[in-house]
């Protein structure tokens, strides 16, 4: 699966999710890095067929007002440390992928769950 992460999530998860056998970029792979607008951002993910990850709420609004991006994952956990956030990730990787692998969809992970909706 290809994926997107966005600028407030560590980098780490995207260099991870490529030594798993993804194709991942984060926001600072880009050329204007974090300072990426988030239609940019959109525009890159649909055109390469990338799933955004993000913790950024505009995201969603802009998933339900016009199915874009074709994909999301939503982490909804709060405050949570890089370490907890990705193990947290990678143990509810499959179910994710199987979630996310029609276009649309839109997934959120919390500390406790995975929707799907």
């Amino acid at each position: 699966m290809k994926f997107l992460v966005d600028a407030q999530l560590p980098r780490r998860l995207s260099r991870q999710l490529n030594a798993s056998g993804h194709d991942s970029i984060h926001t600072l792979d880009l050329p204007l890095k974090n300072f990426t607008t988030d239609s940019a951002i959109i525009t890159i993910a649909d055109n390469e067929d990338r799933v955004i990850i993000t913790k950024d709420a505009d995201f969603v609004n802009s998933y339900w007002f016009s199915y874009s991006p074709k994909r999301l994952l939503l982490i909804a956990t709060g405050n949570i440390s890089n370490l907890d956030l990705e193990s947290l990730l990678f143990a509810n990787l499959p179910m994710i992928s199987d979630i996310l692998s029609t276009k649309p969809a839109f997934c959120e992970i919390t500390r406790e769950t995975i929707i799907a909706h």
